[in-house]
């Protein structure tokens, strides 16, 4: 049966194309999968170049297989089980046949970083994280569609309650269910998402969705030539620097007017050759920092530079940069395998990164991967490209910057970590060092320093609402909420305040701003904060939030600056040294990890009397204290993974052992003594006891003889006849040879019979006896 569908709808979709910006759908019933073919459809149509490309990412079991000779046998199995409507079935199928579509595992979101996608379906919302969330959702290009699958719901809050997968990181042993205040405060933020439509599986729109009541269809804002004014304002610059060499070739892979200028910028400092300049690159996640490096160094390589030496923390992280760099040698007529060669790396675990390229064209060229800590060896180098340079330590940052140009990038927010220590301390004391000072009377003593940030987005365009909900959702944009703090209080003026978590999770207006004041101060006190913190924060049960606060004026309605935010992880309540030590000898391997910050502090503290040699200590430290990875440990200490495994496991071994041992001695204290039996020698020996009781016996034997013999007893041996009847058979003188007479005894027949009653009895008795002493 046709039903239209309604006009909103369509409308949202058309006007995200117009303006390329994003839409998404929530779609909430068990036959949710059936309109991903109708918005796929109606997206083709509003869209002038080709299908889209769909990434559909689940947990791990798709119900329909990504191959196609499984996939059609799973289709006509579910057709004859009646789970499947033949009708349906068909343009469903067709779909499957004719899109472009990257399947993809949660666990495999990395792979598809960098990727760009016309539409990005997500099924299996318990498995979601805000990782995933903003990893896939900043795959697709403005004007593509976000559709999210949920199963059916008695109702919309029943997402309140439904337990997510990674609740179960959160359970301790002391604290067994986790709140679902993330999903609320999700649910809660979809509502004022101004391109977002909740519907059923029928595409009906629910309530929820009350502000698209009275959406209307746009004006397209482009030219003559189908160009909206930044992309006109980009052709010119284009078209500017056509002519120059190597500017113009390298602005043309620019897709933005902002990467554009940064990289002009770039060249600027290339081509003055003063080597005396550091240029730092500022930008949020995906506006193309990286691409506008690659192109700088492929600049720099047309410009005769020999040495140029790139870091990171780890070769991984440059995939695009070196990408960029081949792109922009390749528009400056550079020929793979004839101008220059590019070198993979041979480790497993890097995935076959680059590493190094050579160019032989003019003379001798080298562009190298370099790890952050061998600073050593910069001894010829002519420009240093640091990227991310926020995450790597400030401390190795400096020592990396010396007399040759510098160029670095780092991500102030976005969701694979934000950050804002290095502007606010490195790059403000570098802004500092480049002003010439009066007392200086060389005019060329300083550095010249400049400071670049991209605003444009790559994918979409500005003010995408999707980005703007992902951002306020996410805590991604804290810019603007860093406190500016001019005069700190008294410590005697300040307080410390417990945060209550449902209240800040509210989504209320005025706990939104304290939320993103309180991760403001987490991204400026360091680097890698990710979204995954934020769900941490809300729903771990044994994590709790504390603020400290300067004088609070209640009669002022506004709420106080946050002067210090401090997340606190019980992880066993009432700690002591002995609940752990019994804690560790149950041999559960579970709680090993959870329990190295505790073991880390003990050992260091020097409450933990064990011997660990240099390594085993240094594993320790920072995999306790500083919460790093086996790859960051192996990569801070110089050593082989195996090595740090090896090291790790000899530490758990010796820690187990004493806190084993000690526990044993505990127990083994509170067990009851036994009593020492002594055994004192007898005072007669054995041969006195048995003549004594040989005498007893004698003495008893003795007594029975001499007693007189009872009459009653010998009554029972009477003969039973008549006295005639004996003299009688004595006369006759008939007697046998053993001298014994035959004699009619008197009894009666009821007499025999009694007798031998008893007789039987006897005989039954002795036999159960003889009976029961066989079986024992």
């Amino acid at each position: 049966m046709r039903k239209k569908v309604d006009e909103r709808i369509r409308t949202l979709i058309e006007n995200g194309v117009r303006q390329r910006q994003r839409s998404m759908f929530i779609i909430v019933g068990d036959k949710s999968r059936d309109q991903i073919v109708n918005l796929n459809y109606m997206l083709a149509k509003s869209r002038v170049k080709s299908r889209p490309s769909v990434l559909w990412c689940y947990r791990n079991k798709l119900e329909i297989s990504s191959h196609r000779k499984k996939r059609a046998k799973q289709l006509k199995k579910l057709m004859q089980r009646g789970l499947m409507d033949p009708d349906k079935a068909d343009p469903f199928s067709l779909f499957l046949e004719t899109s472009d579509i990257t399947y993809c595992q949660y666990k495999d979101s990395e792979r598809v970083l960098g990727n760009t996608f016309g539409m990005c379906i997500l099924q299996d919302f318990e498995a979601l994280t805000p990782n995933l969330l903003a990893r896939t959702i900043e795959t697709v290009e403005g004007g593509g569609l976000i559709i999210l699958l949920l199963s059916s719901l008695s109702s919309l809050t029943s997402l309140y309650t439904m337990v997510m997968d990674v609740h179960e990181r959160f359970r301790t042993e002391s604290h067994t269910t986790a709140a679902t205040r993330f999903n609320e405060r999700f649910l809660l933020s979809i509502a004022s998402c101004k391109a977002c439509i909740v519907m059923d599986d029928e595409l009906n729109i629910l309530p929820i969705s009350s502000h698209m009541k009275f959406i209307q269809p746009v004006t397209n804002n482009e030219d003559s030539e189908g160009l909206s004014e930044r992309e006109r304002e980009l052709k010119d610059l284009k078209d500017q620097f056509r002519q120059d060499f190597p500017v113009g070739p390298l602005i043309g892979k620019c897709c933005t007017m902002d990467q554009g200028k940064a990289v002009i910028n770039f060249l600027d400092s290339i081509l003055d050759k003063s080597l005396r300049s550091t240029v730092a690159l500022l930008a949020a996640r995906g506006r193309g920092k990286s691409a506008a490096l690659g192109l700088a160094i492929a600049g720099a390589v047309a410009a005769g530079y020999s040495n140029i030496f790139v870091t990171a923390p780890s070769p991984e992280n440059l995939n695009t940069l070196f990408d960029f760099v081949c792109k922009g040698m390749n528009a400056l007529e550079y020929k793979e395998h004839l101008h220059y060669d590019v070198v993979k790396s041979a480790d497993p675990n890097l995935r076959k990164a680059t590493i190094q390229i050579n160019v032989h064209k003019q003379h001798r060229q080298t562009i190298q991967y370099m790890k952050p800590h061998d600073h050593g060896k910069l001894s010829q180098v002519e420009l240093l490209v640091i990227d991310e340079a926020a995450a790597i330590p400030l401390p190795i940052v400096k020592s990396l910057l010396g007399p040759y140009l510098v160029f670095l990038s780092s991500t102030v927010n976005g969701y694979e970590g934000t950050g804002r220590s290095l502007s606010l301390k490195l790059l403000q004391k570098l802004e500092s060092q480049s002003q010439p000072s009066a007392s200086s009377d060389a005019p060329n003593s300083s550095r010249l320093f400049k400071k670049i940030e991209l605003n444009e987005s790559i994918r979409y365009a500005s003010g995408d609402p999707i980005e703007t909900w992902l951002n306020e959702l996410l805590c991604l944009d804290l810019a603007n909420s860093i406190p500016n703090i001019s005069r700190l209080p008294h410590p005697k003026d300040c307080e410390l305040y417990y945060v209550n978590r449902d209240t800040l999770f509210s989504y209320h207006k005025e706990s939104e701003v304290f939320l993103q004041r309180m991760m403001a101060l987490y991204v400026a006190s360091h680097y890698k904060n990710s979204p995954n913190d934020l769900q941490l924060m809300a729903d771990a049960p044994a994590h709790h939030l504390f603020v400290l606060l300067g004088q609070v004026n209640e009669s002022e309605n506004q709420l106080p600056d946050i002067l210090c935010v401090i997340q606190v992880w019980i992880l066993y309540p009432d700690y002591l040294l002995e609940d752990l030590i019994l804690i560790f000898s149950a041999d559960d391997c579970h709680w090993i990890l959870d329990l190295v910050p505790i073991l880390a502090h003990e050992y260091f503290s020097e409450k933990l009397p064990v011997t660990l040699h240099g390594a085993q200590a240094s594993v320790l430290f920072c995999m306790g204290l500083q919460d790093k990875d086996i790859s960051a440990t192996k990569e801070e200490l110089g050593i082989e993974r195996e090595q740090v495994l090896s090291n790790f496991i000899k530490t758990m071994k010796k820690l187990y052992g004493y806190l084993h041992n000690t526990a044993g001695k505990e127990i083994e204290a509170t067990l009851p003594r036994l009593k020492e039996i002594e055994m004192a020698p007898l005072s007669r020996s054995m041969d006195e006891d048995l003549d004594e009781a040989a005498e007893e016996v004698k003495e008893k034997r003795r007594a029975a003889e001499e007693a007189t013999v009872d009459p009653k007893l010998l009554q029972k041996y009477a003969i039973d006849s008549d006295a005639f009847e004996i003299e009688k058979a004595l006369q006759d003188g008939k007697l046998s040879g053993s001298g014994v007479i035959s004699v009619k005894s008197s009894k009666t027949n009821a007499d025999k019979k009694e007798k031998h009653k008893e007789k039987s009895k006897r005989k039954e008795t002795d036999g159960s006896r003889s009976s029961k002493k066989k079986r024992t």
